[in-house]
This record gives structure tokens, C-alpha cells and sequence, in this order.
């Protein structure tokens, strides 16, 4: 449930600063980070409901949206933090990007393998033998 909230969290601050700011929203950043930001509109929604369906690949795609997400919010704060390192100690912001970051990579491995039958990796991968 807190991937789900978190993921639909993200789909609402960048559906946010689209309606605001348009496709200029992030021009603070690279082009290709400003990318990135925008296809998190249609990547968070797609991981809760993937989540919310139980899909075993999920929590993997998981982390590596909120890796994304993380490495390019702190590559365009980089300066910033390092001049003024309190202010991102905030509720919103770079702080619980971070810190959600942080907890679906701790937990993509133990919640994949929990979506897995049997707990087996290997069960979501088709055999020799089925594939083609």
C-alpha cells in the first residue's frame, strides 16, 4: 500500500506541474532530466497498478523509476543542497523523494519475491522449453 501511495503521489506532482507550468515545468533542469520528469506522469500511475494488481515484476520497476527519480532530483539540487543543506530538511521536496527512494529499493527484492509463487524468481521466468 505504500508503494501504491507513494507512486500516486508522484503522478499528482507531476500532473501538477504540467497543468502549472506546461511542458516548460522543469526547464530548471537538463532536457533529458526534463524528459524523465514527464514520463513520470505515465510511469508512477503504471507501477500502483501494477502494484495494486500484484504483478511480480512490479517492485522492480519500482525501483528503477524511484532510482530515476532520485538520481535526477539530486543531480539538478546537487549545488543547492551543498549551499544550504537545511532548507531541504522539509516535508516536500527532494527530502521524502529521497526517503521513499530509499524504502521501495530496500524493498523491491523482498516484495518481488513475495509476489512470486512460492517465493521462486525464477517461476516468473518461462521455461526453455514453454518460450517460443
Amino acid at each position: 500500500m505504500v508503494y501504491v501511495i507513494g507512486f500516486l503521489e508522484g503522478t499528482g506532482a507531476h500532473a501538477y506541474f504540467l497543468v502549472t507550468g506546461g511542458l516548460n515545468a522543469y526547464s530548471y533542469a537538463p532536457m533529458l532530466l526534463q524528459l524523465l520528469f514527464h514520463v513520470l506522469l505515465l510511469l508512477d500511475p503504471l507501477v500502483a497498478i501494477l502494484i495494486t494488481r500484484a504483478r511480480p515484476g512490479a517492485p522492480l520497476l519500482a525501483a528503477v523509476v524511484m532510482l530515476a527519480d532520485v538520481l535526477g532530483n539530486w543531480s539538478v539540487a546537487w549545488s543547492a543542497v551543498m549551499t544550504h543543506p537545511t532548507a531541504f530538511l522539509r516535508p516536500v521536496g527532494l527530502l521524502p523523494i529521497t526517503l521513499f527512494g530509499i524504502f521501495v529499493l530496500v524493498t523491491a527484492l523482498p516484495l518481488r519475491r513475495a509476489l512470486t509463487p512460492d517465493g521462486d524468481d525464477e517461476a516468473c521466468m518461462p521455461c526453455p522449453s514453454e518460450a517460443g
